[in-house]
């Protein structure tokens, strides 16, 4: 009588794990560089959060500092700067939210409708190059437009017989202004997933719209959005998730003393402490309280998505 021989069930596995491996080793290979990057540059540091609940002294190194429990972030939320910093940082976020997510939305409705395709590329091309200019440059442009000595619409202001006016020191426009930089530098990068997005719909749709009468306000109220609402509410969800989160470079380069009140955010007051004052653990504490918020906010948010009946990031 024939024996038949039964593998277990872990050996199925590592069996079912190795065809797969092989027959998909030129994806995973593609996916490879990712994962090491992510597991070296974003995995490996995490150890580090430990230096929150340390007084943390580079002499004494990881095991030779004292530990200090959670004091760090008791001292933080008991300080009168938290809630300035907390005001801040969600107000500017709250700006972006409001006045810049929608833009890239914008810009991609209205390159799509561009029908020259050459035209088309050329102001693709133009909203796309702000994106790869430093902070350092788009600042620097800032200045030279708007400072009271030596910017160009201050001179076109005084030419005109009006007293120069102080944009960059009123506490009043700075996160106004920050949007606008924002606006000016990344709304065209952020259209290429959106444009992605409108490439993917079916042409037939617009067809049977045209034979229907529709108007392209029409085709684009009915097609294009509910067609790309998915990849809206994804990227909405991840900006959302972002709120405890600022441009630290942005903020920093167009901070001074007289917008400090408005522009103290907690990336800044953990480069003040953790860099410029040597005391490393309450930078650290900083950046997990904002990594705690932002896990906390992108739930919600995907909660609430999902609630709505669409999907969510996960």
């Amino acid at each position: 009588m024939k024996q038949v021989k039964i593998e277990s069930a872990p050996v199925r596995k590592v069996s079912t794990l190795r065809t797969r491996l092989i027959k998909n080793r030129y994806i995973y290979l593609l996916v490879l560089p990712g994962f090491l990057y992510f597991l070296i540059f974003k995995y490996g540091p995490m150890w580090g959060l430990l230096l929150a609940f340390q007084k943390y002294n580079p002499f004494l190194g990881f095991f030779g500092s004292p530990w200090v429990g959670f004091q760090h972030f008791a001292d933080l939320f008991a300080s009168d700067q938290f809630y300035i910093m907390l005001r801040n940082t969600l107000l500017i976020n709250v700006f972006n939210l409001v006045f810049y997510f929608p833009v890239p939305i914008i810009l991609a409705l209205m390159l799509n409708e561009v029908r020259h395709e050459v035209f088309k590329r050329i102001n693709q091309s133009i909203v796309y190059l702000p994106h790869f200019l430093s902070w350092v440059v788009v600042a620097s442009m800032t200045f030279f437009l708007l400072s009271t000595d030596i910017g160009i619409v201050n001179k076109i202001l005084y030419t005109l017989g009006f007293e120069p006016f102080p944009f960059l020191s009123k506490p009043e426009f700075f996160w106004a202004l920050l949007t606008l930089q924002n606006i000016w530098k990344d709304a065209g990068w952020g259209t290429i997933i959106f444009l992605a997005a409108i490439a993917g719909v079916d042409p037939a749709r617009y067809e049977a719209a045209v034979m229907d009468g529709a108007s392209r306000f029409r085709q684009i109220w009915h097609i294009t959005l509910p067609a790309i609402r998915p990849t809206i509410l994804i990227l909405f969800i991840l900006r959302f998730g972002n709120m405890a989160d600022v441009g630290f470079e942005q903020v920093l380069l167009m901070m001074n003393p007289y917008v400090k009140s408005v522009a103290d955010v907690f990336d800044t007051y953990a480069y003040m402490q953790g860099i410029l004052n040597g005391q490393i653990s309450i930078g650290v504490a900083v950046g997990m309280f904002k990594g705690v918020v932002g896990l906390v906010l992108l739930y919600t948010a995907n909660t609430i998505v999902k609630r709505f009946g669409y999907e969510g990031i996960y």
